[in-house]
């Protein structure tokens, strides 16, 4: 008989042990929690482009001829005016050295003229007509000056000056489609991205609803990430936004100012520029890692209520401001939204808490002490 009532009581205290450790749900779990409050959001849209040089030159001669020297260095900064190339100066030394010859004779001649016109002693015509063949010589003098002066190849503008694309001993011509040399201002530079004129229509209509403030003074702000992610440390302005939408792809072409002082921005890069939409002034912002997705992809995060129990509150998120969400609608100023201890609670666990350090644990230095008196 013993050994029949041995296994009932062993059986019935493994039972009351299993009891005294198995958890309740009444039993309070501690989770780290963030109190929500509303600030003035600035909200930015970021926008794909690629930089362009504020000025392209490219370089061609005005005066055909044989190259004789190259007097720059390729991928170098050059200066406007600076000589680039000289073109063989042989014969259009010899067309200004013969049209300074007949613009010398013919001013004496004239010269001779004028009293003698004076005096009657020849015909007024004759004297028109050398004063005539004096200005005619000059401008052929300024038109020689000018061609002479052509055989050297100046630079149209500053800039930076990529590879020479003509040698020495090389024929160029006036009017030829190649050029010789292209120069490119990198400093300042443009960044030029394409917004969708539907995001453009439904931010102005934000604006004007009152859901957005305009940014102000940080309007023209342009902040600009580069291809492989890091930030550009210098911060843009807008220039301008055009005002015809492209038929083709359904967008408007926005350009911004950069300084670009170390060359770091070269035309054509790939980049993403951030620009100012608006504020919202009662802006919610959430932590990150508080916001969940249910099976149907619904944003979602649990509350803790007044009673010190979980709720789950669904959400909808707007853009991502740091490491926050930007919560549209869901949540309001003063909910208490789980951030740490997630893995921990279900909807109607009750809970105690206290403000989240914004690390993997709580702080445990502030009790909010929102725990059910009743439960003491």
């Amino acid at each position: 008989m013993r050994l029949r009532i041995l296994p009932a009581s062993l059986i019935f205290l493994l039972v009351a042990c299993d009891q005294t450790h198995s958890p309740s749900k009444d039993v309070p779990v501690h989770v780290g929690i963030s109190t929500l409050h509303s600030e003035a959001v600035t909200l930015f849209t970021q926008l794909p482009g690629r930089t362009t040089a504020v000025r392209t030159a490219e370089v061609r001669p005005q005066v055909s001829g044989i190259i004789l020297k190259r007097l720059f260095t390729e991928g170098s900064e050059v200066k406007a005016g600076q000589s680039l190339y000289q073109i063989d100066p042989a014969t259009y030394q010899a067309t200004y050295d013969k049209a300074m010859a007949t613009l010398i004779n013919a001013d004496k001649v004239a010269a001779r003229y004028k009293p003698l016109a004076a005096a009657h002693a020849i015909s007024q015509q004759v004297y028109d007509d050398a004063v005539a063949t004096a200005r005619e010589a000059r401008a052929d003098v300024e038109t020689a000056r000018v061609n002479l002066n052509y055989t050297k190849v100046r630079a149209p503008i500053s800039g930076h000056i990529g590879r020479s694309l003509t040698t020495e001993g090389a024929l160029v011509t006036n009017g030829q489609s190649s050029y010789m040399s292209l120069i490119q201002q990198l400093d300042p530079i443009y960044v030029d991205v394409n917004a969708s004129s539907r995001d453009l229509l439904a931010q102005r209509r934000a604006l004007a609803d009152g859901r957005l403030k305009k940014a102000g003074d940080n309007a023209a702000a342009v902040k600009l990430t580069l291809e492989d992610g890091s930030a550009y440390p210098l911060e843009g302005r807008m220039e301008f936004s055009e005002v015809t939408v492209d038929e083709s792809t359904g967008s408007v072409t926005l350009r911004a100012s950069f300084p670009n002082p170390q060359r770091n921005l070269l035309p054509g890069m790939f980049v993403h520029a951030s620009f100012a939409q608006g504020i919202a002034e009662q802006g919610i912002l959430v932590p990150q890692q508080s916001v969940m997705h249910d099976i149907k992809g619904r944003p979602y995060v649990y509350v803790v209520n007044t009673e010190s129990r979980i709720r789950e509150q669904l959400i909808t998120t707007g853009q991502m401001i740091g490491q926050k969400w930007l919560v549209h609608t869901g949540l309001k100023e003063g909910d208490r939204v789980v951030v740490d201890g997630l893995q921990n609670v279900q909807p109607g666990t009750r809970v105690t808490a206290s403000v989240s350090s914004g690390k993997s644990q709580y702080s445990s230095k502030v009790n909010l002490a929102i725990t059910d008196p009743s439960a003491q």
